[in-house]
């Protein structure tokens, strides 16, 4: 008895972690910039969202089901692609955070397999030339897109049934097959964007932790965020809920779309496998508390800290790249030097973005499910622009109260 008195005098010891307040900004920027493609329908719906030192622009316009004229909401969910390769990048900067790997480890340091890899030349009447690779395949080179690896690895076709970057095989069975396949170029020396090189990243993860890599994301990242909604597999309640997916249509209105290729119906049985290069399925209001731990430097906006602040500096808000090779860090398109337009974050294919600004402390959230090119892009840049060049009054805005070092 004596030892849990003590227990819950030490637990009502710790420093509460309360939810940062947001002030709303009560400006209108992105709903004036895109009402007119909603009124034309080529715009179905979508979400955005402007954060500056404690005061928010949120904006939900449109539907996120047109024909049920369903009003699109922060909490339906959507599919984010590869938005979760950031995911990815921020479990590998924990372990090197805590010592268990280093960026530039061989990746045959973990998984055996990488330990001999070939190089394509070239091909003619269907024979391949091959030379065995000069350079050390690194841990970093995978999280950068500089290891040589297609996009996907060929069990993960999206042209056949069943395929796609959320089917056809698990993490580990995926790094595997990429071992046996061959690399595009020496590893280092060009950049080509790879969901194979992130998921080789996964499995590094899984190996050190001797956990699945989806457990361990959501153990020390999506649970202690509080991202309940953030999974592989969205429950059939979500589901019912979703953005739905629309082609844009030029000069029309938006058309609705079944699925695409690379992620396939059904979402949630037993087809789909989990992937860091892209396949999680999020909502607005978690997918802004991940990239709110970003711009805080790793802490969440509950207080609770994921990564120390120099961890976040030096190896996700920075390029881990040459420098002759372009911005990229572990998952996330990041400068090479640091200035005050050093934005971070990630994209995905049906045409989702968030980016921020840890010195301004300053973001952006856009959230959509389409195919195609988005004409409104320039309005909402320019909305964008308007908001974060006025002035900022957050003097009843409560950032971060209580939160952990």
């Amino acid at each position: 008895m004596r030892k849990i008195i003590l227990s819950l005098v030490l637990l009502l010891s710790l420093p509460t972690m309360a939810q940062e307040k947001v002030k709303e900004s009560k400006t209108n920027f992105a709903r004036e910039a895109l009402q007119p493609f909603v009124d034309s329908g080529q715009l179905a719906g979508a979400i955005s969202i402007f954060y500056k030192q404690g005061v928010q622009e949120t904006c939900c316009i449109g539907y996120a089901d047109v024909a049920a004229k369903r009003p699109i909401a922060l909490n339906n969910a959507y599919m984010q692609c590869s938005q979760t390769k950031g995911f990815c990048g921020v479990t590998i900067a924990k372990l090197v955070e805590e010592g268990k790997l280093s960026l530039d480890d061989p990746v045959s340091k973990y998984l055996p397999e990488f330990s001999e890899l070939w190089v394509l030349d070239g091909e003619k009447d269907g024979i391949k030339t091959l030379h065995k690779a000069k350079n050390v395949l690194t841990v970093r080179m995978c999280l950068n897109h500089t290891g040589g690896f297609p996009f996907e690895i060929s069990a993960k076709r999206g042209d056949v049934r069943g395929g796609g970057w959320s089917g056809g095989a698990p993490i580990r069975q995926t790094a595997s097959i990429a071992a046996a396949s061959p690399l595009m170029f020496e590893p280092g020396t060009q950049v080509r964007y790879s969901n194979t090189g992130i998921d080789i990243g996964a499995a590094v993860v899984e190996t050190i932790t001797g956990m699945k890599w989806e457990n361990y994301l959501k153990q020390e990242v999506l649970d202690p965020l509080g991202m309940h909604s953030t999974w592989f597999w969205p429950t059939d309640r979500q589901l019912k809920r979703k953005i739905e997916l629309y082609d844009i249509v030029e000069n029309g209105p938006a058309k609705w779309r079944e699925e695409c290729d690379n992620q396939q119906r059904p979402y949630n049985d037993s087809h789909v496998f989990a992937s860091a290069g892209a396949g999680l399925w999020t909502t607005a209001l978690d997918q802004i508390k991940f990239y709110k731990m970003l711009m805080n430097l790793g802490v969440g906006d509950n207080g609770v800290r994921i990564l120390k602040e120099e961890t976040v500096k030096s190896i996700l808000a920075k390029s881990t790249r040459p420098k002759e090779l372009g911005g990229y860090s572990l998952g996330l398109y990041a400068p090479y030097d640091e200035t005050e337009d050093q934005w971070v974050g990630h994209g995905g294919a049906w045409g989702t973005n968030c980016s921020v600004n840890w010195q301004k402390k300053e973001l952006r959230l856009w959230v959509v499910q389409v195919v195609g090119n988005q004409p409104w892009s320039e309005a909402w840049n320019k909305a964008a622009e308007k908001f974060f060049s006025r002035a900022i009054d957050n003097s009843n805005a409560n950032a971060y109260t209580g939160r952990t070092k």
